[in-house]
């Protein structure tokens, strides 16, 4: 299941240094961001081998996720919470704030056929 991990994060009087080190429970193969997202929602799908880490580097944005038996909702709004996400996990992104970016690690390079796009039946 999803679960949320809290990034290591250095803050002084010139900010905040926020480090991905040794957290990430797989080797990062991709990394992509999503921005500009209107009303839409994005994802809808899950995965055969890929393994996600989410990270809302800024603005907000919620993820609901099902992994077959739970469903829960995740609230995605500080640039130090990270969101992993396993294979079996079915996830929705949305609700993007104008000024959202989400970065997302993936343990796999993109392959079409990785992609599971029907939803759990309940």
């Amino acid at each position: 299941m999803a679960h949320q991990i809290d990034l290591k994060t250095f803050t002084d009087d010139r900010g905040n240094l926020t480090v991905i080190e040794k957290v990430i429970p797989f080797d990062v193969k991709r990394i992509f961001y999503i921005y500009g997202v209107n009303e839409a929602i994005r994802g809808g799908h899950r995965h055969h081998l890929t393994r996600q880490a989410a990270i809302s580097i800024r603005g907000r944005c919620s993820i609901y996720n099902c992994d077959g038996i739970n469903e829960q909702v995740f609230e995605l709004d500080q640039p130090h919470n990270c969101l992993i996400l396993e294979t079996n996990d079915w996830h929705q992104m949305y609700n993007f704030s104008a000024d959202a970016i989400l970065m997302v690690l993936a343990s796999e390079y993109f392959d079409p056929s990785d992609y599971i796009y029907e939803p759990y039946s309940k």
